[in-house]
């Protein structure tokens, strides 16, 4: 799937994996991330493979205007995860808005491990 939007230049489709991949940059500015994990099978079937070009413990899925976004991320020992977590949402949120021109509705961060 993809977004898109019409604007006075012409129409713009920006694809999931685009999203994906920028969601991936920007988080790795986020204090206490420290990297992100497939989080199910699949995700790490696909990941050993590279069948297609895949960003690991990200996923999006897009309808109309809106995008929905799943984070499976790993966080630094030490630090207050609720407060990492809400940075990451609030960054990412409004970072993929002004990328994309579109509304993100909603994020799920999942942590799957702590490390050093």
């Amino acid at each position: 799937m993809s977004v898109k939007t019409n604007n006075i230049y012409g129409r713009i489709v920006i694809s999931d994996n685009t999203i994906e991949r920028f969601i991936a940059h920007v988080s790795t500015d986020s204090y206490g991330i420290v990297d992100f994990v497939p989080a199910n099978f699949w995700q790490k079937v696909v990941g050993f493979f590279k069948w297609r070009s895949f960003v690991r413990g990200v996923k999006v899925r897009t309808s109309g205007d809106r995008i929905f976004i799943n984070l499976s991320v790993t966080v630094k020992y030490g630090v207050s995860i609720k407060a990492v977590v809400e940075a990451l949402k609030v960054s990412v949120k409004y970072r993929v808005e002004k990328f994309t021109g579109m509304i993100v509705d909603t994020m799920n961060v999942s942590v799957i491990g702590v490390e050093k």
